[in-house]
């Protein structure tokens, strides 16, 4: 059996991609907090802390840098959140406008075709 992709309808397209990149956002920020606690409980944050108090003593610097000020839960959070909407709105937009491409160069050149056969 001999099958032509030869149409894309752009709406369908956008709806799953939206909803595909939703799912997309959804894990990011999930496996961002979730990589921010483990960070945490790991005491890497201190750590940097500490490092970077010591290098400013020995540069003479007498500032106290908090890592937890500049990356906190809360910021860091919404950070990926703003990040994952932009996400969004870039992969809809992208794999509704290859649709379109496809349309346009499908009906000069014809299409997909594959062959499927039956075992």
């Amino acid at each position: 059996m001999r099958l032509t992709l030869s149409r894309l309808d752009p709406f369908s397209v956008m709806k799953i991609s939206f909803m595909l990149s939703v799912a997309i956002a959804i894990a990011g920020v999930v496996v961002t907090a979730a990589l921010w606690m483990m960070l945490q409980g790991m005491g890497v944050f201190s750590t940097i802390n500490t490092t970077l108090n010591e290098l400013a003593q020995s540069a003479n610097q007498g500032s106290s840098i908090n890592v937890l000020e500049i990356l906190s839960f809360g910021r860091v959070l919404s950070l990926a959140i703003a990040l994952g909407v932009a996400n969004v709105i870039l992969m809809t937009a992208i794999a509704t406008l290859t649709a379109v491409i496809y349309n346009i160069c499908a009906a000069l050149v014809g299409g997909f075709s594959s062959t499927f056969t039956d075992i």
